[in-house]
């Protein structure tokens, strides 16, 4: 019980004066029962249903290949080369697609559960959860030493540590559904091991150190997995470094991402960075430190990186920079950074933008990079 009320305090706070005008339950009801609906039969799919003959992992290792790297012309047998921004459509994709339609089954079902209390969707959810985080037969491997391989040049890297992002929104269901207490028990040791392995392994802290939007996803997956843990102390380590080294590293005075526009999807990269930022802001903020609210001496700080991308997402005309080199006319969607600083900073203009964007996505390359889809296990 104290466990959950530290949890429901923290998302209250989080909400602040907004919320009392913006029913999110009523808005959000119709989408989350008929996906959740969809989802009760569902059978659970993990690493283990399929294997790549590349991956150097066995089969209850998550295994993916680099993105942008492809063959060389000059040397098709040899090493990968780097094509950044272009994604290679022969690359092992299972594992990611396994984890993906996972991190869209249960946060379905534990919103579904929220609206409803009924316990057919907790049910459903928890077939998923055993079979990922502790059956032995099915589960995951708590380590990413095999993500984002490159033929040749490397069996795993830091960089894969991204792919994970997908667990955050799984991690937040897990406490807000009514799970048997094994089963809730299990699934806190798994990521309790994983962020452990996380924030001691090289991958993790190569990840950590990182100057862009990975350092960013590394520092919300550790915050929202010590959250369901109960771990405060890595949870304050994540505020702290949001504080003192993302904001202060990544943001320009105007509040926008440099590393991230002199990429060759600068769009598309400005808008990952800001909502994976605005889920560890979401995440951490208490009544005692909103940090929706906290800025540096110079003025940056959330709200100012919410109000620069704002324009580009109400009329992505204006983007002052080239157009993505793929995938440019798919965003934007229904970010949750609106969502979140709509309520916190109590921004109707945010709010009714978000209401008029897309929530349901089906290109995969968007819902790869667009980790919020059940906003009301959020607010």
């Amino acid at each position: 019980m104290r466990r959950r009320t530290f949890l429901g305090a923290a998302m209250a706070a989080a909400t602040a004066r907004g919320a009392a005008k913006f029913d999110l339950a009523a808005i959000e009801r119709p989408r989350v029962l008929k996906a959740a609906g969809g989802y009760l039969d569902a059978e659970p799919v993990t690493v283990t249903a399929a294997r790549s003959p590349r991956s150097a992992g066995g089969l209850h290792d998550f295994y993916s290949e680099g993105d942008y790297w492809w063959p060389d012309p000059k040397n098709p047998g040899g090493a990968y080369i780097q094509r950044d921004g272009m994604s290679n459509p022969d690359n092992f994709v299972a594992h990611r697609r396994a984890m993906v339609r996972l991190s869209l089954i249960v946060p379905a079902l534990a919103a579904a559960y929220k609206l409803t209390r009924d316990r057919k969707y907790s049910a459903a959810a928890a077939r998923h959860l055993r079979a990922w985080f502790i059956d032995d037969s099915a589960r995951m491997n708590p380590n990413l030493l095999y993500a984002q391989a490159i033929q040749g040049r490397a069996t795993g890297r830091g960089t894969g540590i991204i792919d994970t992002l997908h667990f955050v929104e799984v991690a937040r269901a897990a406490w807000q559904l009514d799970l048997p207490a094994a089963d809730l028990d299990g699934v806190k040791t798994w990521f309790a091991a994983y962020t452990t392995w996380m924030t001691t392994h090289k991958y993790g802290t190569d990840e950590r150190d990182t100057k862009n939007n990975h350092a960013t996803a590394w520092a919300a997956q550790v915050a929202a997995f010590a959250q369901l843990t109960g771990d405060r102390e890595k949870m304050d380590f994540c505020r702290h470094r949001l504080k003192t080294v993302l904001i202060p590293d990544q943001m320009a005075e105007d509040g926008s991402f440099p590393q991230e526009l002199r990429r060759t999807k600068p769009y598309g990269y400005s808008l990952f960075n800001l909502d994976v930022m605005s889920i560890l802001t979401q995440t951490l903020t208490t009544k005692e430190d909103d940090l929706w609210a906290w800025r540096l001496p110079d003025g940056r700080g959330m709200a100012k990186a919410v109000a620069w991308m704002y324009p580009f997402i109400l009329d992505k005309k204006t983007w002052p920079k080239p157009p993505d080199v793929m995938y440019d006319r798919e965003w934007p969607v229904r970010q949750p950074c609106l969502l979140f600083a709509g309520l916190a900073l109590d921004h109707a203009a945010y709010l009714d933008l978000w209401k008029r964007l897309n929530p349901d996505p089906a290109v995969e390359e968007v819902i790869r990079n667009f980790p919020v889809r059940q906003p009301v296990l959020w607010v």
